[in-house]
């Protein structure tokens, strides 16, 4: 009897050309995400204890400059749901929990 090796299809590679950085780019990236993160903090910090109550562990993005925040219990389907009204906006997500983040490192 002979034996059939399964066929295995080998995945072409990226579709986007590998992007490199500069130090300069990643530096100025970095500043850009913690200014949207000093933003959205005090928002997340007033909310914090009453959603800790009805929806912990859930996830809320923030839409830094109306205020205005999405509760999903996935991270993605929030975010997907302020990008649908605020198409051209920045967000920052947080976890509904006491340190407002996934785990520790």
């Amino acid at each position: 009897m002979t034996e059939t090796k399964p066929t295995r299809t080998v995945p072409l590679g990226r579709i986007f050309p590998e992007i490199q950085w500069t130090e300069e780019q990643k530096e100025q990236r970095q500043a850009l995400r913690e200014a949207l993160y000093q933003r959205a903090l005090p928002i997340f910090e007033r909310l914090k204890p009453e959603l800790i109550e009805t929806h912990y562990n859930w996830y809320i993005t923030i839409e830094p400059d109306s205020g205005e925040y999405f509760i999903n219990q996935d991270r993605i389907k929030g975010a997907l749901e302020a990008r649908d009204k605020y198409p051209n906006h920045r967000f920052h997500t947080f976890r509904i929990n006491e340190t407002g983040v996934c785990g520790t490192i």
